[in-house]
């Protein structure tokens, strides 16, 4: 069901995402198998972002339409059901590749209200 407040979803999102970036911090593809704590972490907090995307409705895609929202809430299900074959792959390109744009958009945008504030 979607949010009545669309910016708690949003941030939600900021800080998960700034968790699981600093969480992997200086590491590289091949280090980040190698880490289980670092992984098992990023992937609840990827797929915390995933739910507040389910949970912010139509929002994102109307302010955000450059990002793959589609993609976001589907990765809860890759999680999941862990498909370890393809998983960790595909969560450091999101890692790498597809969160640092969306966090600084995210955060830009978010930067024009004060935390207690929605949207108009």
């Amino acid at each position: 069901m979607p949010t009545k407040r669309p910016l708690l979803r949003l941030r939600d999102i900021v800080a998960n995402g700034e968790a699981v970036t600093g969480y992997t911090a200086g590491m590289t593809f091949e280090d980040y198998p190698r880490h289980q704590l670092t992984k098992d972490a990023s992937e609840r907090c990827l797929s915390r972002i995933s739910e507040a995307a389910v949970k912010r409705g139509s929002f994102a895609e109307e302010h955000f339409a450059d990002h793959n929202w589609r993609g976001i809430r589907d990765l809860g299900n890759l999680l999941r059901h862990d498909y370890p074959d393809v998983l960790d792959a595909i969560v450091w390109k999101i890692i790498t590749t597809d969160l640092p744009p969306l966090l600084v958009e995210l955060k830009a945008f978010l930067a024009q209200y004060p935390e207690d504030q929605e949207a108009p």
